[in-house]
């Protein structure tokens, strides 16, 4: 094999890697963001944006949800794909309702995780993976 055809090549092993450290390190980031959300519920301080209209608590604990326990189960690779459904759900939200009349650089964040989590939809999480353990 030569080394152009090396370098241009796609490798399971190394596009399954890739998964992982997509996974873990998209997870982790939203994590900041997750946790303080989970500790306003845990503490039953309601006050949030209601950019549905379905009310504080519930945009709240949708949002904790998402960015926090789908984010951990992101980062294990275990069930991905439908723990990426909220994710996917909560940045279109944020990029498109709360920060609809926000310059780009505002919106960019929700927008790379919007990016990040359709991703990981599509693709699932790879060999490295409760899931794939699990589920084979």
């Amino acid at each position: 094999m030569s080394i152009k055809s090396t370098f241009l090549s796609a490798n399971a092993i190394a596009s399954d890697f890739g998964l992982l450290i997509l996974r873990v390190v998209s997870g982790a980031a939203l994590l900041s963001h997750g946790y303080p959300k989970f500790q306003k519920v845990i503490a039953s301080d309601m006050q949030f944006g209601d950019p549905l209209g379905i009310g504080q608590a519930t945009s709240l604990h949708l949002s904790a949800f998402a960015e926090f326990i789908c984010a951990i189960l992101v980062i294990l690779g275990f069930l991905t794909r439908l723990a990426t459904i909220p994710l996917i759900i909560n940045m279109a939200v944020a990029c498109l309702i709360v920060h609809s009349a926000d310059d780009f650089a505002t919106k960019e964040m929700s927008l790379l995780y919007l990016g990040v989590f359709l991703t990981i939809f599509f693709t699932g999480p790879g060999r490295y993976s409760v899931d794939r353990s699990v589920f084979k």
